[in-house]
């Protein structure tokens, strides 16, 4: 338990309100979970060589950049993001912690859906391993630890928790 307490503070924690939905992942699913970006798209061939024409090279890397986006925004619409409940939590690459009504056993695995903005925003399912679940005034304070995420999403969360603490020093310097 130490070690897993030290492992999750090797990283910068924050407050933030993100669009977030929480569900119990059953025993049969538990097996199959893995983090994922909503919306990526992995083609299997692609191409390495740049065109030789720099200005058709900044017209294509714009238009990858739009189609990106666009695939992003059908993305959310699709699997639901856009409809997620926003939610006070304290989030860092280890884990986070949240309010629910719900009350979770130590060991039960949560799926968390959920929009990260870095500065663009990003649709991840996160899955994460039920630490502690104490009840509070008005719910249950969760904290889960990530589990099965690869360091390119960890690396998301990362960026955001950044951004986050840069808008928050903005914020103190502009009173």
């Amino acid at each position: 338990m130490e070690e897993t307490y030290q492992r999750m503070r090797e990283f910068s924690r924050v407050d933030a309100v993100i669009p977030l939905g929480v569900r119990l992942i059953s025993p049969e699913e538990r097996q199959k979970v893995k983090a994922r970006i909503s919306g990526e798209v992995s083609f299997p061939h692609t191409p390495s060589d740049e065109p030789s024409d720099k200005a058709v090279a900044q017209w294509i890397k714009l238009i990858n950049a739009k189609l990106d986006y666009l695939i992003n925004l059908w993305s959310f619409r699709q699997e639901g993001f856009c409809e997620l409940p926003l939610t006070e939590v304290n989030i860092s690459g280890g884990g986070m912690s949240f309010i629910s009504d719900a009350s979770y056993n130590k060991g039960d695995i949560l799926e968390l859906k959920m929009v990260l903005e870095a500065p663009s925003p990003v649709a991840l399912f996160l899955y994460g391993e039920v630490v502690k679940s104490e009840l509070i005034n008005n719910g249950y304070r969760v904290a889960v630890k990530f589990v099965n995420i690869d360091e390119d999403i960890r690396d998301h969360i990362v960026r955001f928790v950044f951004h986050r603490q840069r808008q928050i020093l903005r914020q103190k310097r502009e009173l």
